[in-house]
C-alpha cells in the first residue's frame, strides 16, 4: 500500500485521476482509490452488482469529493480484489468491516447503491458506532417485498442487452422511453472517462454468487431497523425494476427521521439520470 501522503500533495477531486491502491487485511489484497481532501469523517462507497472501481459515475463523486475524504473500494472477489466472493450479504459487510478497520478508521459515512445498500445496512446494524451518516439509494431491506426476484430481472435484462448490443445497465438502470435512453448513454459514457488504471472486469462467477446472496437477503427474516439511529438519506427513481421503488419507501418507514427522495420518470438508476439535482444534496446531507 502506498501510505506515504505528503503535505503538500495536491488534492485531487476527480474520480477520474484517483489513484489505484491496494491493502492488505485477513488474507485478501483490497483494490481501491480515494479523492477529495484528507481529514474529517471519510465517505465510504458501497458499490452495485457486477460493479467494480469502474461502474461510478464521476457526476456523483467528484461533487462529493471536493469537500470530502471519498474511498470506493472493490469488495473480496471483486474486480481487482484478491480472494471469494462470500454468499452472503452479512459476510460482505464483514469483509467492507476488515477493510474499513485495515484502513485505520473508526468513523466513517457511508454512500451506498444496490446491493452496496444491502451490505452497508448489514455493517450498521453489526457495527452501529462505526458509521456517522447513511446514503442508501436504489436499496431495499431484508426480507422486503419481491426482493428476492433481483435476480431474475438481471438474467432477463442482460439478455435483453446483449442482443441488442448495449450495455446491460442501460436496461436495469434506466427507463426504455426516451428521456431514460438518453440518460442511460450519458451514464455510460460517463464511465469511460477514466482511461488509465482501470479496473479488472468482474467475473460470472462472481456475479452468480452476489444474485445468490441477493436472494438469500431477500428471502431472509426481516432486520430491525428501528435501532438504526444515524442520520439516513434515501433516494431512488419512481420506476426501479430491480429493486422496486416501494422498498425505498419501506427503508424510509423503518429507520426513523430517514428522509427520502423519489426522483419521477427514471429507473433504478435514478440518482445517476438526474445527477445534477441528487449530487449536490448527498453533498449537503453529507456536510451537516
Amino acid at each position: 500500500m502506498n501510505a506515504h501522503h505528503p503535505l503538500n500533495e495536491s488534492v485531487i477531486t476527480s474520480y477520474a485521476k484517483a489513484p489505484a491502491r491496494t491493502i492488505s487485511a485477513g488474507g485478501v489484497s483490497y483494490a481501491y482509490r480515494e479523492l477529495g481532501p484528507k481529514g474529517g469523517t471519510p465517505v465510504i462507497f458501497f458499490v452495485h452488482l457486477a460493479a467494480t472501481l469502474d461502474n461510478w459515475d464521476p457526476r456523483i463523486i467528484d461533487p462529493i469529493a471536493k469537500n470530502h475524504h471519498v474511498i470506493t473500494f472493490d469488495n473480496q472477489g471483486v474486480g481487482a480484489s484478491t480472494g471469494q466472493v462470500p454468499d452472503s450479504i452479512e459476510a460482505m459487510a464483514d469483509d467492507a468491516y476488515t477493510f474499513i478497520k485495515a484502513l485505520g478508521f473508526d468513523k466513517i459515512d457511508i454512500f451506498s447503491f444496490s446491493l452496496g445498500g444491502m451490505v452497508a445496512q448489514a455493517l450498521v446494524l453489526k457495527h452501529p458506532g462505526l458509521v456517522r451518516k447513511l446514503v442508501l439509494t436504489g436499496t431495499g431491506p431484508k426480507g422486503g417485498k419481491d426482493m428476492d426476484k433481483v435476480a431474475g430481472t438481471t438474467y432477463y435484462d442482460m439478455l435483453r442487452a446483449a442482443l441488442t448490443r448495449s450495455d446491460p445497465k442501460e436496461f436495469l438502470f434506466f427507463n426504455r422511453d426516451t428521456a431514460g435512453k438518453r440518460a442511460a448513454k450519458a451514464f455510460v459514457k460517463r464511465l469511460e472517462e477514466r482511461t488509465a488504471d482501470r479496473d479488472a472486469p468482474i467475473k460470472v462467477k462472481a456475479l452468480q454468487t452476489q444474485l445468490k446472496a441477493i436472494k438469500k437477503w431477500g428471502r431472509g427474516t426481516p432486520a430491525d431497523l428501528s435501532t438504526v439511529t444515524q442520520p439516513t438519506l434515501i433516494a431512488n427513481g419512481d420506476n426501479d425494476r430491480m429493486v422496486p421503488s416501494i422498498l425505498s419507501e419501506d427503508l424510509h418507514l423503518r429507520i426513523n427521521g430517514s428522509e427520502l427522495i423519489i426522483y419521477p420518470g427514471s429507473g433504478h438508476g435514478g440518482i445517476f439520470q438526474f445527477h445534477d439535482k441528487f449530487a449536490p444534496i448527498a453533498a449537503e446531507f453529507l456536510a451537516r
